[in-house]
């Protein structure tokens, strides 16, 4: 009877702690998921806005240098005015000055010479991109660059610097190919950068447009352009079921975007699973070892029992003998 109390003692101590381990395995894990997804969050943030500050700086440079040939194309026109209306000339002034097009442009903002024939004739006001330069019509001080744009009459991505000559009479427009813009700002751009983060097993960063609730930049590139609605900015953790999968997940707004880490939370459970077999294991043994040294002493404490009751007992009737006498009057005190 003694054995079966202590057996199930033994279960319930090993249950309770198992129970016991589980908890704090779970807190554990969300606390370092937490932990973990925010400093991921915080570097990709960083990285972003590091790329969207080089990205400035060097856009402004390029402007401020086309900005300045064509005020030097401009300068090399008046100074040759035979070669206003010389298109050849013109071609070789463009390669001097490495750049792709020259346009001339009278003050009704129509293009009347330049490098590349096929563009005479177009105006301010033949498309979104020739519009940008209207302004130039009523500020004859006012020198402009373009950012990144596809142009007028190809849709081709180029870069347009323009500017008013020195006596007033028409303006200056060159147009460059800023091929090392698009190449770093290809290199820059939300998937790339993404995609090339190192993650944990069965975590994944997304950086979706909140706008269009696309995402834009995933760590695995097959998400690129699916769309990710049940994520909503928190900097708690939630729970959430992606390719049908459930997932703990961290997200924070910056800017346009929605920047999130998930993690799958069978990662977790597998490895807690082997740490409370792990535990249970030992417990087990443990308690197999306790229940084997407390029955090993229970039965020592019985045989002493039983030899003591059989040295005092008489084996015919039962009764104590002088044995049992002898010992109970050594315990008597005489004086009281």
């Amino acid at each position: 009877m003694r054995k079966r109390k202590i057996l199930i003692l033994s279960i319930t101590i090993v249950a309770v702690a198992l129970i016991l381990e589980t908890c704090i395995l779970k807190y554990v894990n969300d606390k370092n998921a937490q932990t973990t997804s925010n400093v991921l969050l915080d570097r990709v943030i960083a990285v972003i806005d590091k790329n969207d500050s080089s990205e400035g700086e060097f856009v402004k440079s390029l402007k401020d240098d086309y900005i300045v040939r064509a005020k030097a194309i401009s300068y090399i026109v008046d100074a040759k005015p035979e070669v206003e209306y010389d298109i050849d000339e013109l071609q070789k002034i463009a390669s001097l000055m490495s750049v792709d097009e020259i346009h001339l442009i009278d003050d009704t903002g129509t293009i009347y010479s330049g490098s590349i024939s096929k563009y005479f004739g177009y105006s301010f006001d033949s498309g979104e991109q020739m519009a940008f330069f209207k302004q130039m019509l009523n500020n004859y001080d006012l020198t402009l660059c373009q950012d990144v744009t596809p142009n007028t009459a190809e849709a081709k991505k180029m870069m347009y610097a323009i500017t008013w000559n020195e006596s007033k009479t028409h303006m200056v427009q060159v147009g460059i190919t800023p091929k090392r813009l698009l190449k770093e700002l290809k290199q820059n751009q939300i998937s790339n950068v993404v995609a090339d983060m190192p993650v944990y097993k069965g975590m994944e960063i997304f950086v979706v447009n909140t706008k269009t609730k696309k995402i834009e930049g995933a760590t695995n590139r097959t998400k690129i352009g699916n769309t990710l609605t049940n994520v909503n900015a928190s900097s708690k953790m939630q729970r959430i079921v992606l390719d049908h999968k459930k997932c703990k997940c961290i997200s924070r707004k910056h800017g346009n975007y929605l920047v999130a880490v998930t993690m799958e939370e069978s990662v977790n459970s597998s490895s807690n699973i082997v740490a409370i077999l792990i535990v249970g294991i030992y417990l087990t043994l443990a308690s197999c070892l306790l229940v084997l040294m407390l029955s090993r002493v229970l039965k020592e404490k019985y045989e002493k029992e039983k030899y003591m009751y059989t040295s005092k007992t008489d084996e015919l009737t039962k009764c104590f003998n002088r044995r049992a006498y002898d010992s109970d009057m050594e315990k008597l005190d005489l004086n009281t």
